[in-house]
């Protein structure tokens, strides 16, 4: 029994797939222009903790996450510049090449955080006449109309519209909050197609039944997640940005064409935010993984932090609080390294040293059995990882269980948290990189700056880098 909030209800429901054991998840996937920073990725961990918790279960998972390379307006009204278009500028490449940069940046940094692989990865441009039919239906049924700039979706066509943001549309209409393209009939109408403009010509464009232009950006989330996953499914996902004007217009534009919610479930993310408010794409505090890399941290020990937080819960970023997360994952890594270390001891499942059946052992399996109800009941009621993690620690801590149990339990606990347990390995210094090493340290004493920094740079050659701290050097793996 999973328990999800469900951001549509307000409350947390029990989630039954449609089809048999499969679940049908999408998620809404980065707009492919610059690098995604840390707050993006926040929902990427969130997502994947969210798919794993369904597999631990024993579901099926049909995961599909979508691309923005085109549509996707500096704007949330409707206007602005494509934000491909602005990218393209920014560096002086085509929108295409500036795509396939930032997709394969963002795959690298979902590696380094060890996200699943999605099932699909549609890109918008790959979907274009599924986006045109989806809209000559939605003309078809009377929800369109046209204005100088392109074909717009009419809100007021939907009496429910806005019930997923529970929006107070009679303010919007006094135009209280959104800003009003000229023509739009209603201030939360939204665009379906976009016409290039008539004095220039875009990078990304396409021929359509209302003239040359490019897809607005919500309409491609419910073509794609129709295409590949029915008129109906089970989850979406996304960040709480994503409420008030993208999920919403998906919402209204799929069940204006299909006649029903694309979605049963609805569930987002918070925001996460860097002393205290919110990241987003500035000089100021645009952090991404390379980031983490550059100043040394393991780019996992932010994937831990996040963690330490419930999803739907704000959390603040600090390097203070990321270099304790990183101390908690190193530990947590050299315990598990100890366990692999240590000789076999006694298994709850039996094997080598093992006591017999019942007695002492019988109260000892009840009691780490208890602890892996516990690790899933908690992830069962929303994806409580903070939870999750206490538990891991519990059991870390438990002198009664064995050191193959522990090794057992862990290993199981992290196809879920992620945190690459099973990939862990001691790392060997090799015996050149100590000596030289132990030279620097040499010529440190000796105050001979530019042999100890020659040494250093011979060091860093090699792979390896030394650490200045006060208790000595320290030699690390880069």
């Amino acid at each position: 029994m999973i328990k999800l909030y469900n951001t549509l209800t307000r409350k947390k429901e029990t989630i039954k797939p449609l089809n048999d054991n499969l679940i049908g998840l999408y998620c809404c996937g980065p707009t492919v222009y610059w690098y995604a920073h840390l707050g993006n990725l926040r929902a990427y961990i969130f997502e994947d903790v969210l798919r794993r918790v369904l597999e631990y279960n024993g579901f099926s998972v049909k995961h599909v996450m979508n691309y923005t390379d085109v549509g996707h307006l500096t704007s949330d009204e409707d206007s602005g510049e494509d934000k491909m278009e602005k990218g393209a500028k920014r560096e002086g490449k085509t929108a295409w090449e500036i795509a396939e940069f930032y997709i394969k940046a963002f795959e690298n940094d979902a590696r380094a955080l060890n996200i699943l692989e999605p099932t699909f990865k549609p890109r918008a441009t790959e979907n274009i006449e599924e986006q045109i039919t989806l809209i000559k239906t939605l003309e078809e049924k009377g929800f369109t109309y046209k204005i100088a700039d392109g074909i717009y979706f009419n809100t007021s066509k939907l009496k429910d519209y806005g019930k997923l943001a529970r929006l107070d549309i009679e303010k919007l209409k006094a135009g209280a909050r959104i800003e009003m393209v000229e023509g739009k009939k209603n201030p939360t109408d939204f665009a379906l197609w976009k016409f290039s403009p008539a004095n220039s010509k875009r990078q990304m464009e396409w021929e359509s039944p209302w003239g040359l232009g490019f897809p607005g950006w919500h309409i491609e989330c419910s073509a794609m997640s129709q295409k590949y996953l029915g008129e109906q499914f089970d989850i979406h996902c996304g960040g709480i940005d994503h409420i008030p004007t993208h999920h919403t217009n998906e919402i209204a534009q799929s069940e204006a064409a299909f006649g029903k919610i694309p979605a049963r479930f609805w569930l987002h993310s918070e925001f996460l935010l860097i002393d205290g408010g919110k990241m987003a794409k500035s000089d100021e505090n645009f952090l991404t993984v390379k980031t983490l890399i550059d100043k040394r941290f393991n780019p996992l020990a932010y994937r831990y932090l996040t963690l330490t937080a419930h999803y739907r819960s704000k959390l603040n970023f600090t390097w203070e609080s990321l270099a304790a997360a990183q101390s908690a994952l190193d530990s947590l890594y050299n315990f598990y390294l100890r366990l692999n270390e240590n000789p076999p001891q006694t298994s709850l499942k039996g094997g080598i040293d093992s006591p017999p059946l019942g007695g002492v052992r019988g109260d000892l399996k009840n009691k780490l059995n208890e602890i892996k109800k516990q690790f899933l009941a908690a992830l069962n009621d929303d994806l409580n990882t903070p939870e999750a993690l206490a538990i891991v620690w519990k059991l870390i801590k438990d002198a009664d269980i064995s050191d193959a149990d522990k090794k057992s339990a862990l290993l199981d606990f992290d196809k879920v948290l992620g945190l690459g347990l099973e990939k862990i390995r001691k790392i060997e210094i090799p015996e050149e990189i100590k000596q030289l090493a132990k030279e620097r340290e040499e010529a440190r004493k000796n105050k001979d700056w530019a042999k100890a920094d020659q040494l250093r740079k011979k060091i860093q050659e090699s792979g390896w880098d030394i650490e200045d701290t006060p208790d000595g050097p320290k030699i690390v793996n880069r």
